[in-house]
C-alpha cells in the first residue's frame, strides 16, 4: 500500500485526543467505556441466570421460576438502559470528533490557497469535497466503533474466558498409547475455532479493501459530473451536448456498477463464510460439551451457561470475523485521507522563489521578474519595471504568453518563477477573473463578496443603478444560483458592481469585460474612471477597442516584453 495503515490511521487518529477539546473527548470515551464495561458484568450476571434457571427448569421448582423471571426482568431493562445511553454518548462523542476534524481540514485546505495548488501541483488528487465531507465522517464513526468494540469484546474475553475454564474440567484425550489431561478445553477450543476462523476472513476478504477505495472514487466522479452539468448547462444547452454529457455519465456509471459488481462477488464469499462460522460456532460447543453433560459430569444449567460463555468467548474473539467489512472499509478511508493530506501537505510546502514585499513606493515594481509554467517551461523572463500609482495598464498577447499567469503572480498565488514583486503599503487590491465568482446565498452577500459585511441598501441600489442592474436592487436578499440566474454578461456587470462597493486602490481585471458589447464595456471603464479617479488598473485583453481606455501597454511575446505609452489621438 502507498500509506501503511497503521502510521495513516495513527497521524489521523492523534490530532483530536490531543487538541484542546482532549479532556472532553478523553472524559465522553472513558463515559463509554465505562458503560460498555457495566453491560460485560451484566452480561456474566446473566449468564450465571442462565444455570441457575435451568437448574431450576431441570429440577421441577415452580416457587424459583416468578423471582428468576424477575432478577432476569431487572437484569434485561438494566442492560437496555446502559446500551442505550452508550450508544448515544459515543455518537455524541462521533459528532464533536467530526466537528473538530472539518474544521481542520476545512482550515487547511483553505489556508495559504491550497484548494488552488492542488489543482495545479497535483491533479490527481479528486474530489476533495468528498474527502472533507464523507471520508472524515466514515473515519470517525468507524473507529469510535470498531475501539469501544474492540475495548468491549477484550473486556468479554477476559470476564467469560475464567467462567469458560472454570466451566470446561477436564478431559483426557487418548494420543496412541498416552493420555493427554487438557484443562479447561473448553477455552482453547474456542481460542483454535476463532483463530482459524480469524485467519480464513482475512484470506477470503482483504481484496474488499482495494474494492471499496475504489467504489467511493467512482461514486464522487460520478457525482461530480453531473454537478458540472448543473453548473455549466447553458454552454452544454448551446453545444447540443446532451449526447456526449450522457455518453460520460454512462461511461462513469459503469465504472461504479462494474466496481461494485466486483464488491457484490467479494462480499458474498465472505457472507458465506461468516454466516457459515455463525452457524457452525452453534452447534461445535455443543458437541464438544455433550460428552460430559451425558456422563453425568454437568447438570442441563450448567450446559446451557457452558454454550452461552462459550459464545461470548466465541464472539469476543471472532471480533475480527464479524467485523471485517467494516475494518476494510476503514482501511480504505485512511488510504484516502492520508493520501489527501499528504497532497495538501505537499501544496503547502511549496515555495516559491518570487519575493514579495510591500514598500512606502506607491508604484507597483517588477526587478528581475521571471515566470514559469509547473513543467520549468519560462514564460516571461527577467521583467524589470515601475507602474506608477494611478497607472492604466493594457497587458496584451497572443494566446498562452502569459498574461493570466502574470495577474496570477501579482496575486501571490503563483508559485513557479523568480524575482521580486514591491507593492505599495497598505493599498487595497481587488483581482476580477474573466468568470466572476458568484458565492451561493443572497444578491447581497454575491456583491459583497469577499467582504462578509455588506454595503447599505442605499449604496448599493445606487452601485446597481450605475452599473445598469437597477431592476435587481429590490432582489437583495433573494437566495438563489446567481451564476445560473444572470447571463455571463450580468455577472461581469456585477463584478464591477463589486469593485465599486469594496474601493480598491489596485484593480486587476483578466479579461473582465469579454461578455459585454464595446459601449457598455467603455461606459464601465469610464465608470471607473469617475468613481475611482486615483486607482490604477492593469487589464488583460485582446480587444482594440481597449487601447483607447488605457495609458500603457505590456505587451508579451516570446518570454519577453516591451513596455510602451499607448498613443491616443487629441
Amino acid at each position: 500500500m502507498k500509506f501503511p495503515l497503521a502510521r495513516g490511521f495513527w497521524q489521523l487518529f492523534k490530532g483530536y485526543w490531543s487538541s484542546p477539546e482532549k479532556w472532553k473527548a478523553r472524559g465522553l470515551l472513558i463515559s463509554v467505556i465505562a458503560l460498555n464495561l457495566i453491560m460485560v458484568y451484566l452480561l456474566v450476571r446473566i449468564n450465571d441466570w442462565y444455570r441457575v434457571f435451568y437448574d431450576t427448569l431441570q429440577a421441577y421448582d415452580w416457587a424459583s421460576f416468578w423471582p428468576l423471571v424477575g432478577e432476569f426482568s431487572v437484569l434485561a431493562f438494566l442492560y437496555i438502559v446502559i446500551a442505550v445511553y452508550a450508544v448515544y454518548l459515543r455518537q455524541m462523542l462521533t459528532i464533536n470528533w467530526r466537528t473538530w476534524m472539518t474544521e481542520q481540514y476545512l482550515t487547511r485546505w483553505m489556508h495559504g490557497q491550497v484548494y488552488y495548488r492542488l489543482q495545479v501541483l497535483r491533479s490527481d488528487t479528486d474530489n476533495p469535497d468528498q474527502r472533507i465531507s464523507e471520508d472524515i465522517n466514515q473515519f470517525v464513526s468507524l473507529t469510535l466503533t470498531l475501539l469501544v468494540g474492540i475495548l468491549k469484546q477484550l473486556t468479554t474475553l477476559g470476564a467469560f474466558a475464567v467462567v469458560l475454564w472454570n466451566l470446561s474440567g477436564v478431559i483426557t484425550v487418548p494420543i496412541g498409547g498416552t493420555e493427554f489431561t487438557v484443562y479447561g478445553y473448553m477455552f482453547w477450543l474456542s481460542l483454535l475455532y476463532s483463530g482459524l476462523g480469524t485467519y480464513f476472513v482475512h484470506v477470503v476478504g482483504k481484496k474488499l479493501i482495494r474494492l471499496n477505495f475504489d467504489q467511493q472514487r467512482y461514486e464522487a466522479d460520478f457525482r461530480f459530473s453531473m454537478m458540472r452539468v448543473r453548473e455549466n448547462s447553458e454552454s452544454i444547452a448551446f453545444y447540443r451536448g446532451e449526447m456526449a454529457e450522457t455518453v460520460g455519465f454512462k461511461e462513469r456509471f459503469a465504472n461504479v456498477i462494474k466496481n461494485y459488481w466486483g464488491l457484490m462477488r467479494r462480499t458474498k464469499l465472505l457472507n458465506f463464510y461468516v454466516n457459515g462460522y455463525s452457524q457452525l460456532a452453534i452447534i461445535f460447543p455443543l458437541v464438544m460439551a455433550a460428552p460430559r453433560y451425558y456422563a453425568g459430569e454437568m447438570a442441563l444449567g450448567g450446559l446451557m451457561q457452558t454454550l452461552s460463555a462459550f459464545g461470548r468467548v466465541q464472539d469476543a474473539l471472532s471480533f475480527f470475523v464479524d467485523s471485517y467489512s467494516s475494518i476494510a472499509e476503514l482501511a480504505a478511508v485512511i488510504q484516502r485521507l492520508s493520501g489527501f493530506t499528504e497532497h495538501m501537505e505537499e501544496s503547502a510546502r511549496v515555495t516559491s522563489d518570487i519575493v514579495r514585499n510591500e514598500g512606502s513606493n506607491k508604484a507597483l515594481a517588477l526587478q528581475n521578474l521571471s515566470i514559469d509554467l509547473p513543467d520549468g517551461a519560462p514564460l516571461l523572463s527577467a521583467c524589470t519595471l515601475s507602474l506608477p500609482a494611478g497607472s492604466h495598464v493594457l497587458v496584451t498577447g497572443a494566446s498562452g504568453a502569459g498574461k493570466s499567469t502574470l495577474l496570477r503572480a501579482l496575486a501571490g498565488i503563483w508559485p513557479y518563477g523568480n524575482g521580486t514583486i514591491e507593492l505599495p503599503q497598505g493599498a487595497k487590491r481587488l483581482f476580477l477573473p474573466q468568470r466572476p465568482y458568484l458565492v451561493l446565498g443572497s444578491l447581497r452577500r454575491a456583491l459583497s463578496y469577499p467582504r462578509t459585511a455588506a454595503a447599505s441598501d442605499e449604496e448599493i441600489a445606487r452601485i446597481l443603478k450605475l452599473v445598469g442592474m437597477d431592476h435587481f436592487a429590490a432582489r437583495l436578499d433573494d437566495v438563489d444560483d446567481w451564476s445560473r440566474i444572470l447571463s455571463l454578461g450580468e455577472q461581469q456587470r456585477l463584478a464591477f458592481a463589486r469593485i465599486l462597493l469594496i474601493r480598491p486602490d489596485w484593480i486587476f481585471l483578466d479579461e473582465a469585460t469579454s461578455a459585454l458589447d464595446e459601449p457598455r464595456e467603455r461606459a464601465l471603464y469610464e465608470l471607473l474612471h469617475q468613481e475611482l479617479p486615483a486607482a490604477s488598473i492593469i487589464s488583460v485583453g485582446h480587444r482594440s477597442t481597449l487601447f483607447a481606455l488605457h495609458d500603457t501597454e505590456l505587451r508579451l511575446k516570446d518570454q519577453s516584453y516591451t513596455y510602451q505609452e499607448i498613443p491616443h489621438e487629441s
